[in-house]
């Protein structure tokens, strides 16, 4: 079995203009940081986001992204995309991103929990940044979305720090799953898991739920 693993730690390292975007910068320029790094209810020490509405909040204080998807995404462009480049707070290898169930909860190093939480969207200031004219489109359809996560338990990570998976709620649902084919049935299996104390769903998928819903006329 493949040991998971903290391949970067990454924060904010300039904010860039963006004068399209809705607050005139962005902190999407992401890029590793050497030594132990703490980690709060807010996400990565030093890092920040320059839009509050759509980014950012204790349900979304870190972003994971997989080398894998990476790697894949390397191939497609044909260019290097480094630790960061995604907006990724953590890139990661030998532990699904995407593929992470809704609520599962990662021990990284020592001390540091994490929970699963939603799948990232992309966003026109992602493809502005990157430079590719139909990201969006070309991100969402491939589904390699990634995941955010909220900390349960602070404390300092590292690069090389081990990952471990220490809950898998029995409802299985992935944060590719959701983002790419959100069901009724997705939702109520959802609602159920949280009624049940299995997960806590962020505020964010209320609105989701009810979009899926009226979809399906109920």
């Amino acid at each position: 079995m493949n040991t998971a693993s903290l391949l970067a730690v990454c924060r904010v390292h300039q904010l860039l203009p963006d004068p399209l975007g809705g607050v005139g910068v962005t902190a999407i320029d992401k890029r590793p940081v050497e030594g132990p790094v703490k980690v709060h209810k807010l996400g990565i020490h030093g890092d920040v986001q320059a839009s509050r509405v759509h980014h950012g909040g204790e349900d979304q204080a870190v972003y994971a992204y997989s080398q894998p998807d990476a790697d894949y995404w390397s191939a497609e462009l044909q260019r290097d995309l480094p630790a960061g480049i995604f907006g990724e707070n953590l890139r990661v290898a030998g532990i699904e991103t995407t593929g992470a169930v809704i609520g599962e909860r990662w021990k990284i190093g020592l001390d540091v929990e994490l929970e699963v939480t939603s799948p990232r969207t992309p966003c026109a200031t992602f493809q502005r940044v990157l430079g590719e004219p139909t990201w969006v489109k070309r991100f969402s359809e491939a589904g390699r979305v990634g995941t955010y996560l909220r900390v349960i338990k602070a404390g300092s990570i590292s690069a090389g720090d081990h990952i471990h998976r220490t809950f898998i709620p029995k409802h299985g649902i992935t944060v590719g799953q959701w983002f790419s084919e959100p069901t009724t049935d997705m939702v109520h299996i959802l609602l159920d898991a949280e009624a049940d104390g299995e997960i806590r769903l962020q505020d964010d998928y209320r609105p989701e739920f009810e979009k899926v819903l009226r979809r399906s006329g109920l």
